[in-house]
């Protein structure tokens, strides 16, 4: 089974062909060059650690919607003084397949 550990946004993915990702949000203009960085590597003979990436391993990601994630809420309050807040906070995220692991 090929596997990768790759970074987008600076967020890192253990990923095998046919995987789907969620990354923080991205433009759909910006998916045209977005070439996430490849750091580990293998498969059931082979395995590669990058020095910090590989650049002879490539992963395509292919755009498959952008949507809102769960809602988080913010809750703050001082002690004594009747001080309190709310405040709600929905994150936006990327939802990416990824179509394809090789190998040059």
């Amino acid at each position: 089974m090929k596997y990768a550990i790759i970074r987008v946004k600076g967020q890192q993915f253990k990923v095998s062909e046919n995987d789907e990702i969620e990354v923080n949000n991205v433009a759909q203009e910006s998916l045209k060059n977005l070439e996430p960085e490849v750091l580990f590597y293998a498969d059931g003979e082979q395995v590669k650690i990058g020095n910090p990436t590989l650049s002879e391993v490539k992963v395509d990601l292919k755009f498959i919607k952008n949507f809102s994630d769960k809602k988080i809420t913010i809750r703050k309050f001082k002690a004594k003084v009747g001080y309190r807040r709310k405040r709600g906070y929905r994150p936006q995220k990327t939802l990416l397949r990824v179509e394809k692991i090789s190998v040059s």
